[in-house]
């Protein structure tokens, strides 16, 4: 019965301290789009070089992504979003800090899907406000894949869209998330 508790609570241990762990990318991929219906193109950017980290005891969830990073099918709409929009000289960056609100329904050590609420801070062209949108995390050996897509209107981020292509530019933009998460040594 001793060598049955050591052992129980050698597992325990190792299950808690195996779920304590970070998981890390700077590859991470940020999608902007704010593209209409009456827009004659599409507005979209792609940000592969977004910094991500999960700390998976707490459920604390970082983004970091440089302004200049998104890439645009046209120079001249790319120029636009850095000069006119994001202004990226000034702001360089955008960042989330927050959480998985549900983190404790997260199996870290298993393998499996799992929908989570990511609640938080973003920042972006100066501005700081809350954020909260569902996601979704996949655990497959050893690495974790995080998504979620949510809305962000401009105007709440001090953004301005110029009257002459207002008609062509989203009042409201789609960010999509997606990353591949390993673990930090």
């Amino acid at each position: 019965m001793k060598n049955y508790f050591v052992l129980a609570a050698a597992v325990l241990l190792f299950s808690f301290s195996a779920t304590a762990q970070k998981y890390f990318t700077k590859t991470g991929k940020i999608s902007f789009d704010a593209t209409t219906s009456s827009s004659p193109e599409k507005i979209e950017g792609v940000n592969k070089t977004s910094t991500c980290v999960l700390d998976t005891k707490s459920g604390a969830i970082q983004f970091a992504v440089l302004m200049k990073g998104f890439l645009f099918e046209r120079a001249l709409m790319e120029e636009h979003f850095n000069e006119n929009y994001v202004e990226s000289n000034k702001f360089p960056k955008a960042e989330f800090k927050g959480a998985i609100s549900n983190n404790d329904a997260v199996n870290y050590s298993k393998d499996g899907t799992y929908a989570v609420t990511v609640k938080g801070k973003l920042t972006m062209h100066g501005v700081t406000k809350d954020v909260e949108t569902p996601g979704k995390l996949v655990v497959q050996g050893g690495k974790i894949q995080a998504t979620a897509t949510f809305n962000a209107l401009l105007a709440d981020y001090s953004v301005s869209i110029p009257g002459l292509v207002a008609d062509k530019v989203a009042k409201t933009a789609k960010i999509g998330v997606d990353c591949s998460l390993e673990l930090l040594k």
